[in-house]
């Protein structure tokens, strides 16, 4: 077993929640808006607004999900500077991929009536290629979706390529699932290199990367490399996660003219932000030491 995983399991929920509540905007839409607006009025940020949980089975469930994302796409359509991002496990992947692809179809095109741009994000390997065939279905018909790929599969490259029919947003990141050796990288930097070469095969082909990463010198590096090729600040943007201590970057990008958005969770019930806290925990060493950090600052 992971021993860092375990560590983190054995968590109680309610210590989660007190020391690393800075990584959740909170309970309830209003809170993720009113984060949002917080963030563009006092930093110039960007913001993904992000329904936590998943693992939706049941369709009442499910039919609720897709009303509060139409909430969300109500509450932030005046809201130029946010997007959505949606899951498909939320969204009745269990019951068929045909009644999930119409969920998103119909938030997409509800977001499309307001100019909100949507992201469907990539969950582990066992939902990546149903994911990207609901993915392209909804994008063949609507330019305001994007999708999530991940460097740490070996498949990146050529789901990449096979992306080139439509050019969209894509954010390129890590990805927060451990996977095996036989389908994944397993060595960080190997991860960041692959990210790197990522960004530049998807401007290559026309594509809106978005570069999702905390490490500074890699986006030092995309930085230089972006400047080198001449691309405008408005062809790519930076993505990072809501409490991560990154404020003086962040405004540096800010002030380079570029886009830099927040990942924004919030949760309608504490029990999935507590979930999604221990994950992210799990995944990146870093980020627990912050919570320890507030642990003993308190």
């Amino acid at each position: 077993m992971d021993i860092k995983k375990a560590a983190v399991d054995l968590m109680p929920g309610f210590l989660v929640r007190t020391f690393a509540a800075p990584y959740v905007a909170g309970k309830g839409l209003e809170s993720g808006v009113r984060r949002a607006e917080q963030l563009q009025r006092e930093l110039g940020l960007h913001s993904t607004v992000d329904l936590l949980g998943e693992e939706v089975f049941r369709r009442e469930d499910v039919e609720a999900t897709v009303q509060l994302y139409f909430r969300m796409i109500a509450a932030q359509k005046d809201m130029p500077y946010t997007s959505i991002s949606l899951k498909p496990t939320q969204l009745g992947i269990h019951e068929s991929e045909a009644y999930c692809r119409e969920n998103i179809r119909k938030i997409v095109a509800q977001a499309a009536a307001h100019n909100l741009h949507i992201t469907v994000d990539m969950e582990d390997r066992h939902f990546t290629d149903v994911t990207l065939r609901m993915f392209k279905a909804v994008r063949a018909e609507f330019d305001n979706v994007g999708i999530v790929l991940q460097s740490r599969l070996f498949r990146t490259p050529a789901d990449i390529q096979d992306l080139n029919d439509r050019p969209c947003k894509v954010r390129i990141c890590i990805g927060i699932y451990t996977e095996p050796a036989e389908v994944a990288h397993t060595d960080k930097s190997v991860m960041k290199e692959k990210l790197f070469e990522q960004v530049g095969q998807l401007l290559d082909l026309g594509h809106y990367p978005e570069i999702a990463t905390h490490d500074e010198a890699l986006i030092r590096r995309c930085m230089a490399y972006l400047d080198q090729r001449g691309c405008g600040r408005r062809a790519y943007e930076y993505q990072m996660l809501l409490g991560v201590p990154r404020t003086a970057l962040q405004k540096e990008i800010v002030a380079r003219g570029e886009v830099m958005r927040i990942y924004l969770p919030f949760a309608e019930e504490w029990k999935y932000a507590i979930h999604y806290l221990k994950r992210r925990l799990a995944g990146n060493p870093m980020m627990a030491a912050y919570v320890l950090g507030n642990l003993f600052r308190s």
